[in-house]
């Protein structure tokens, strides 16, 4: 760990994450949504381990999740967004795909929060965008964002890149972060590589970091 200018400045991924600077966030862990990514069971596991590991050594955990707006109420880029990913010609065909009380916008039981912890709804893909993420992070003194859930090419990515616009630190803890498409998360990672904003990591060294 380095000291300059009266702040700390960590160098390894264990010291960013430092139980007293860090939270992890568990990102889209819903039912609808790990149905789709690859080797579901051991990435579970994997989050779990991290869960675990985050509430004994007292490291705050919160979840967000997706939830769609009746079409109804959707705007122009919600619309447009819907058709794409329904594959729909006519924006008038679109459906509300994660109604909030459905069951398969519900997190996962196996990974289900813990003693209060906050679920955010969001409705675009950076979990930071209309949700209280980051006044809680800044109210609790995180500087390390440890990012878990799914998916790694569609959402942790692009939160990532927010999060380290924010000033955070975000560390992708990419074997517990779901994939969908191989070759697109492989993009994703290097992406996030290339501009040397974020970091990324294994469960197993999370965990170690969080001292279990």
């Amino acid at each position: 760990m380095q000291r300059a200018f009266g702040v700390d400045v960590p160098e390894t991924v264990a010291e960013m994450c430092r139980p007293a600077a860090s939270a992890v966030l568990v990102y889209d862990a819903q039912v609808g949504i790990l149905a789709h990514v690859r080797d579901r069971g051991a990435l579970t596991g994997r989050i779990a381990d991290v869960l675990r590991a985050a509430r004994a050594a007292g490291v705050p955990v919160l979840y967000v999740r997706h939830v769609s707006l009746p079409p109804s109420h959707m705007g122009v880029a919600a619309l447009r967004t819907a058709m794409a990913w329904q594959r729909r010609d006519r924006a008038d065909a679109v459906t509300a795909a994660f109604p909030p009380d459905a069951e398969h916008t519900q997190i996962t039981p196996d990974l289900a929060p813990a003693d209060g912890e906050p679920v955010f709804d969001k409705l675009g893909m950076s979990a930071l965008v209309g949700t209280p993420l980051e006044a809680v992070l800044r109210d609790r003194g995180v500087t390390t964002l440890v990012l878990v859930g799914a998916v790694l090419e569609i959402g942790i990515e692009p939160t990532a890149r927010h999060a380290a616009d924010l000033g955070f630190l975000p560390v992708v803890v990419e074997d517990a972060c779901g994939v969908v498409d191989e070759d697109a998360a492989r993009r994703s990672l290097a992406g996030l590589d290339y501009s040397l904003l974020s970091h990324r990591c294994t469960a197993a060294e999370v965990v170690a970091a969080f001292g279990g």
